[in-house]
């Protein structure tokens, strides 16, 4: 008989979780697994990109990205149908009032973090009992898991650096101890979650990112990438438009490198809620032709194969799927020194590892943008990094017994 999978996920958006698990479902097709996914929103523009094994089990689905106009109606609507849901309003209400209290606690309010619990409590239900079910990421989609879905076994991904993300025990109500693993995507990831949850050390583990490494290098010679003929030194950035990714210091590092003189052009593929405070501070610094956001592309790898340099100056990372394929492409790298990053880059001899700070960013690019032979050197070391990982497939289906 076959092994009945449920993966549950937040959204289907494009970001770097939505695309590790599409690869991860790539490579679990075969005719012993029954694989279904739940999409915790039911919306995200990535939804297309499902392999043809995989039954997805929302009644209705939104294709439009959460970050559009018609995608942040439909996501209202998806809020409030889920408060009226499955009855239980008090409780929802105690439970925001709860997460509410956290954040005002711990100084970070993040609007989105107060309605996971109340998504999960309003989301569908499914009768049937699945032989292993998976959250695939932290807040709606492991209380979901945990307290919605029956299941022999159940495990849980965790992709991001836990404290600095602003998850708290107030959020999850003891969610974990529903869980037989809980996978982290890397060995920081995992110390952070354990800063918070010591006692969950026996069943956390590590399970990296599959990453199709051939195929980022074929789509990397499809047609596209840069159109503006720009004739400087190219800088490249690829994630979402958000507090983590730090962009507004990066802008400050641009008009560093400007008042320098350095003939170079920062380029943003990704979209997000901080894109209007974006644009206005790169017009206040007169920077609309040096830091361009380009917005969100169904395939960026042409733009890695045709820049000079890469960035990636986040404030924090579980483990980015922008910088392994990057690497992969044999891009000069370089990263702030935070949580995530420094595990993904050994300075100095795959890509450079620098302070998240505008003087810190601006003098590793202008480090490299002088020394041709060290970008190279840099690119080579990355593009020989082997990332595809696929033994790790054997600590999920171990779980099927």
């Amino acid at each position: 008989m076959r092994k009945k999978i449920l993966f549950v996920i937040n959204t289907m958006g494009r970001a770097g979780a939505e695309t590790a698990l599409l690869e991860l479902l790539k490579y679990l097709e075969s005719p012993e697994y029954e694989i279904s996914l739940y999409v915790i929103m039911g919306q995200g523009e990535m939804i297309g990109k499902l392999p043809s094994c995989v039954r997805l089990r929302n009644r209705k689905f939104d294709e439009h990205s959460v970050l559009s106009r018609q995608g942040k109606w439909g996501m209202m609507r998806t809020v409030c149908g889920a408060f009226f849901k499955n009855g239980g309003q008090i409780k929802k209400l105690r439970n925001i009032r709860k997460s509410f209290m956290s954040m005002e606690k711990s100084g970070r309010r993040q609007p989105d973090k107060l309605l996971w619990r109340m998504l999960s409590d309003g989301s569908e239900r499914f009768e049937e009992k699945f032989d292993l079910a998976v959250a695939w990421l932290e807040g709606a989609s492991a209380y979901y898991v945990a307290d919605h879905v029956k299941a022999d076994k159940k495990c849980a991904f965790i992709h991001i650096d836990y404290e600095s993300a602003g998850y708290t025990r107030e959020m999850d109500l003891n969610c974990w101890d529903a869980f037989d693993r809980i996978f982290m995507v890397s060995q920081e990831v995992k110390e952070h979650f354990l800063a918070v949850y010591p006692e969950y050390a026996d069943k956390a583990g590590i399970f990296h990112n599959l990453v199709d490494q051939e195929g980022i290098r074929r789509r990397s010679k499809e047609r596209g990438g840069f159109s503006d003929g720009y004739e400087g030194m190219r800088l490249l950035t690829v994630g979402r438009l958000n507090f983590q990714k730090a962009y507004d210091i990066a802008i400050d590092a641009m008009k560093i490198l400007k008042d320098r003189g350095c003939k170079v052009r920062w380029y943003v593929l990704g979209e997000g809620d901080q894109r209007k405070e974006l644009e206005k501070k790169i017009a206040a610094l007169r920077l609309k032709e040096d830091f361009v956001l380009l917005g969100a592309v169904d395939n960026p790898y042409p733009y890695y194969a045709q820049t000079d340099i890469y960035i990636h100056a986040t404030r924090f990372e579980g483990k980015s799927i922008a910088i392994q394929e990057a690497q992969t492409l044999g891009c000069a790298v370089i990263a702030s020194d935070c949580n995530g990053n420094r595990e993904q880059i050994e300075h100095g001899k795959d890509g450079l590892l620098c302070r998240l700070t505008p003087e810190g960013i601006a003098e590793s690019v202008q480090i490299l943008l002088g020394d041709e032979e060290k970008r190279k050197e840099l690119g080579l070391a990355a593009g020989r990094k082997n990332m595809e990982q696929k033994h790790e497939l054997k600590k999920l289906t171990e779980l099927l017994g």
